[in-house]
C-alpha cells in the first residue's frame, strides 16, 4: 500500500489544498493529511478545529485520514509507514522553500520522496494567509474555502 503525508498548517485548508488533496487521493492508495501543531505559535483556527473542519471538507475522499502533529514532519511519516510527502506548488516561488525541504527531509530520511504536486491554475493565488486577510477585512471569502471553512468563519464572525 502506497501512502503519503500531505504536511501542514491548513490555517484555514482552501480550496488550493483540497484540489492537491484530491490529485494525491488518485495517485496513493492511501493520503494523511496531517496538520501541524506547534505550541510556540499561536495559530488563526485552534488545530482540533481545523481538524475537524478538515474532515467535514474532505468526506467525499475514501482514501483521506485527517490528523495532527508535533515535531519533525519525517518522523511523523515514519512512524505511520509513508513513502512520501506531498507538497502543494501554485507558482515557480514556492519552490525554493518547498525544494529546501525536500532536501532536509531526504537528508533525514532517504527512503521517503518528496513529490510535488501543483494545483488548478485558478487556485494558484489562494492561500491561508489571503483568505485570513480578505476575512479579517469584511471579504467575500466563499469561493476560496471549502463550505464547511466557510460556515465556520460565518458564524464565528457574528459569535
Amino acid at each position: 500500500m502506497k501512502i503519503a503525508v500531505y504536511p501542514g498548517s491548513f490555517d484555514p485548508i482552501t480550496k488550493g489544498h483540497l484540489d492537491i488533496l484530491k490529485t494525491g487521493a488518485g495517485i496513493f492508495d492511501k493520503v494523511i493529511i496531517a496538520v501541524a501543531r506547534n505550541s510556540e505559535k499561536k495559530g488563526f483556527l485552534p488545530v482540533d478545529e481545523r481538524v475537524r473542519l478538515i474532515r467535514e471538507s474532505v468526506t467525499h475522499l475514501d482514501n483521506v485520514e485527517v490528523d495532527s502533529f508535533e515535531g519533525l514532519t519525517i518522523e511523523y511519516a515514519k512512524k505511520h509507514g509513508a513513502q512520501v510527502l506531498i507538497r502543494g506548488l501554485r507558482a515557480v516561488s514556492d519552490f525554493e522553500y518547498e525544494l529546501q525541504l525536500s532536501q532536509a527531509n531526504s537528508a533525514l530520511c532517504e527512503d521517503i520522496k518528496t513529490v510535488f504536486l501543483t494545483t488548478k491554475p485558478k487556485y494558484n493565488f489562494i492561500s491561508s494567509s489571503t483568505i485570513k486577510e480578505i476575512y479579517l477585512n469584511n471579504g467575500d471569502i466563499s469561493k476560496f474555502v471549502p463550505q464547511p471553512v466557510y460556515d465556520y468563519l460565518v458564524k464565528r464572525k457574528v459569535c
